[in-house]
């Protein structure tokens, strides 16, 4: 079975694995609930746990007037379980190819004489970025973001602008600075 007949069978898999984890946190949530933690459509809730009831890994019973509890069945623990290890591997895969891109950029940087540089985009590549400058003799000044709140969670140091004074001028140091 090919990898996009599959996701369509089971779904995003981060979006199955929240669903489950809200399910094992508050058996009583509803689909409202869980639309709004997950931040998806309620008819895309609806869908997903049907899906896992389908698949046998969420278990429902009705309580009283129009409402349901939701159970993890062991086969949804099992699931949740491989679920969490794949999203770790994924992760941490992730992590390890970005601190080694981000270490060769900044490598690349120090080749030209750059000694400080400012990122453009709060995320987590930005705050990997930054520690991965730390391997080397570039600082990382800042992290400009058009937008003040996700600026303002990035590692430490950061910068809001407004978009519309962007980019801003930035010339590499010459021999003569």
């Amino acid at each position: 079975m090919g990898d996009e007949s599959r996701l369509q069978e089971t779904g995003d898999p981060g979006i199955v694995l929240s669903v489950l984890t809200s399910i094992e946190r508050d058996s009583a949530t509803t689909q409202r609930k869980l639309a709004r933690e997950l931040g998806i459509a309620l008819g895309l809730a609806n869908a997903y746990l049907r899906r896992c009831v389908r698949k046998g890994l969420v278990k429902t019973s009705q309580v009283p007037l129009n409402r349901y509890a939701y159970y993890l069945t062991p086969q949804g623990f099992a699931e949740k379980s491989r679920l969490t290890a794949e999203y770790l591997a994924v992760s941490l895969d992730f992590f390890r190819r970005a601190r080694s891109d981000c270490a060769a950029l900044f490598r690349y940087c120090e080749a030209l004489g750059w000694r400080n540089v400012a990122l453009y985009g709060a995320s987590d590549l930005a705050e990997i970025a930054v520690l991965s400058a730390g391997e080397t003799a570039v600082e990382v000044l800042c992290v400009i973001d058009a937008t003040p709140m996700r600026a303002a969670a990035a590692a430490g140091r950061s910068f809001p602008i407004s978009p519309r004074r962007w980019p801003i001028p930035c010339d590499p140091p010459t021999a003569s600075s």
